[in-house]
């Protein structure tokens, strides 16, 4: 791909989720398409970095320990309101109601597909031509 410039790293996201796991393999895949990747275990960890202000979307967990992640949308909407994609383990339509009301692009249960998240963020980033990921 020489000479071809990745549009997607002018984006940076922010994955938040109190399993590592999850989050290395978001990071992983979400580089893989060119995206900047910043992961937290938790929400203070999140609300404290210190290039918050340069987040392009946040995918958060719903249930984490201390702040959940329906608490943190609240918190970010009245501070530093951003496109949100919310990743659950414990799906509900009344949980996707209520997020989708508060403005999240998208609710997806765990397990997800690679192409099912990367759509997700490319409406949440207003992108044209995201880069797919191969089946998984």
């Amino acid at each position: 791909m020489s000479g071809s410039v990745n549009t997607n790293s002018r984006f940076l996201v922010a994955v938040v989720d109190d399993e590592e796991s999850v989050c290395e393999a978001l990071e992983s895949l979400l580089k893989s398409v060119g995206f900047r990747v910043a992961t937290f275990t938790s929400a203070r960890d999140f609300l404290n970095f210190a290039q918050l202000p340069s987040i392009s979307c946040a995918i958060l967990d719903v249930y984490m320990p201390n702040m959940d992640g329906i608490a943190l949308q609240d918190h970010l909407i009245a501070t530093r309101p951003m496109p949100i994609i919310f990743i659950t383990a414990h799906a509900s339509s009344a949980l996707e109601q209520q997020v989708k009301r508060a403005g999240a692009i998208c609710v997806l249960s765990k397990p997800f597909s690679d192409d099912v998240l990367l759509g997700c963020l490319n409406s949440a980033l207003g992108i044209r031509g995201l880069v797919q990921s191969g089946s998984v």
